[in-house]
Order: C-alpha cells, then structure tokens, then sequence
C-alpha cells in the first residue's frame, strides 16, 4: 500500500494567459521572433508563474540550503570523512564559502537548516531537526517511517514560511558529505539505470573510492526496488533526511505558485521525487545547470528539463544554481523594462 503525505495538496499550473502575453510582449520589442532565445521563454515562464506580464522583478531571491549527514559515508564513499559537515556549514554560515559569495554577488540571502547534521553546527537553523544523521541505505533504511514524515513536513513548512515571508525565487540545495550516494540511487530508482550509471565522481573521488561507491549504490538499489511505487517509502529507505525534506519543500513551492531554480544532482533527485508525489510539480521547476554527476544529466532528462548554463560545476549546494541566478533576473528585467517599438 502506498505511503501517504497528508501535506500536499493538488498543484496548480502556471498562467498560460500570462506566458502568451508575455511571448506577445516580446515580439512587440522590435526584434525578430525568438531573437532572445532561452530569455524570451525564461521571461515568459515567470510571467506564468507570477500570472502577470510584465512579470515583476525577482528582488527577493532564497536559497535554502537543506544540511544532512548520511550514514553510507562510513562506506568511504567521499573524498571527504564523515564528520565534516559541520565544518562546511560553518563555512557557509561564516559567508566564507563559495555560495556565500556567488549568492552575494547575485544578491540571494541564504539560509541553512539542519535537518539531520550528525553535530551541533552554531548558527544553524535547527528547529526542523529531524535526526543526527541518517541510516546506511545499503544494509538499512536511510529513516523511519516518523523522520521521513517529519522531514517532508519539515520541507513543506519551510517553503510556506519562505514565501510568507515575501520570497519570490526558491533554490533548494543539499550540504552533507556522501549526499550524491543516494541521490544516485534515487535518480536509478526512478529511472531503471544501472548503478555503474549514476555512480559519479562527487567530491573527486578516486577510481577505489568510486568502486566503493558504486557497490553502495548497487546494493541500496536492490533494497529500494521493492517500494519503487511508493515515493515516501522510497525516501525512507533510501533517501535522507535533507532529500526528503527538499522534495516536500519542492511540492509545496509549485501548491504556493513560487517558481523554483533547481540545483545540481540531490536537488534532481528530490525533484524526481517530487514530481511523484505531486504530479505537475515540474512545471514550476528551472534547471539552473548540468553537473558533472551522470544522475543529475539523468534526472533532468527524465523531468523533461533543459538546463540554463553548463559550467562543468561538480558539487552540489547551489553553487550552479546561484551562479545561474543573474540570466534568470535580465530575462524578467527585458521582459518588464524593454520598450515595445511602434511599428508605424
């Protein structure tokens, strides 16, 4: 019997009126149809999102960085030891890592929610905190049936919060070591991949580590198949906290009509998810870029979504997202402040 989530409700299209308008605005701007490319139907996307055209600046961009821990890197699946999560949250909350600087530079604020850091990292915001880590998903569930609840919840409440809060651009993001592992898995769940083809090279991981990857992958794969239906039992077996916690906050963005830049391979994979368990979910969705990671190519392939940029971008955290950000904002700014010529 499927898993349910009392959360969400049923998702609402974008404004097709707007998104016509906004096509017509265009082709009153002097310029032959389609001159601007990707940015006439970037403008005209979030014309359909807000339901107006022009569409109003995007001056209250939100990055929302979902941290996490997860028991498969005691596998020696990353470049990076467990324990050194909090040391790269602490360096995102200290503005001194590379998203604290692109989002500056693009003007997003951020914000850090432990959802499951196996640790104590100061400043965070821990009140969604569902636990101090996750199970290892190639011998056991990633969470239990109550944390995979409340990690849903937790993303859903977080998206409400943000857009009473006057957000107008979402980004989701993942920080954790080993959160490519299962991402992976969920990205080859959903898509029937072998595990040799979603297992990349993460954090920069040699060929012996990504060895010990892929047969981490293959394993947890074998135990998700079973519940391959169920997109909540998917994530309680083989998910995460943080994944869980993105794709109900995902789900939620698209019920409140909030247009959503998605990162890089955990962001995918919560999106696949998401897309499950709120069908036409998508349509609120922009891929922001095309990682290094072969899963995150697979994801937005089988989303039907085609990525702004390809910055050869490898780690996840919204780096690419934010990076991405500035087309997003001079797509709605032509849109709203060219002037249409007379044709006369």
């Amino acid at each position: 019997m499927r898993t349910e989530f009392a959360g969400i409700r049923d998702v609402p299209q974008p404004d097709e009126n707007a998104r016509a308008e906004a096509y017509r605005r265009h082709g009153a701007l002097g310029r032959p149809a389609g001159a601007l490319g990707r940015l006439e139907d970037l403008g005209a996307w979030v014309a359909a999102c807000q339901g107006k055209s022009p569409p109003r600046p995007l001056t209250r961009p939100r990055v929302v960085v979902f941290a996490a821990d997860h028991g498969v890197a005691a596998r020696g699946v990353s470049a990076h030891p467990p324990g050194t999560t909090v040391r790269l949250v602490d360096a995102v909350l200290a503005g001194a890592a590379p998203l604290s600087v692109l989002a500056d530079t693009a003007g997003a604020s951020v914000r850090v929610v432990d959802v499951a850091v196996d640790g104590e990292p100061g400043g965070a915001d821990e009140e969604f905190k569902v636990c101090r880590g996750s199970g290892s998903i190639d011998v056991e569930d990633a969470l239990t049936e109550q944390e995979v609840q409340e990690a849903l919840e937790a993303g859903a409440r977080i998206a409400d919060a943000e857009v009473d809060g006057g957000a107008n651009l979402l980004v989701p993001a993942e920080l954790g070591v080993a959160g490519s592992t299962p991402a992976a898995v969920l990205v080859a769940a959903l898509t029937g991949t072998e595990p040799v083809a979603v297992a990349g090279r993460g954090s920069g991981i040699d060929d012996r580590t990504w060895m010990r990857k892929t047969l981490a992958v293959r394993d947890a794969l074998r135990r998700a198949k079973p519940v391959l239906g169920d997109p909540v039992a998917l994530l309680r077996t083989a998910g995460g906290a943080d994944l869980a916690a993105m794709t109900g906050f995902l789900a939620q963005a698209a019920v409140r009509r909030t247009p959503v830049l998605l990162d890089g391979l955990s962001a995918g994979a919560a999106a696949l998810v998401a897309e499950e368990l709120a069908p036409g979910a998508r349509s609120w969705w922009q891929a922001a870029h095309r990682s290094g990671e072969p899963a995150h190519v697979l994801a937005l392939e089988h989303l039907d979504l085609e990525p702004l940029v390809d910055l050869g971008i490898r780690v996840g955290g919204a780096a690419g997202a934010v990076a991405a950000l500035p087309l997003l904002s001079m797509a709605v700014r032509v849109l709203a402040e060219a002037t249409p010529q007379d044709p006369s």
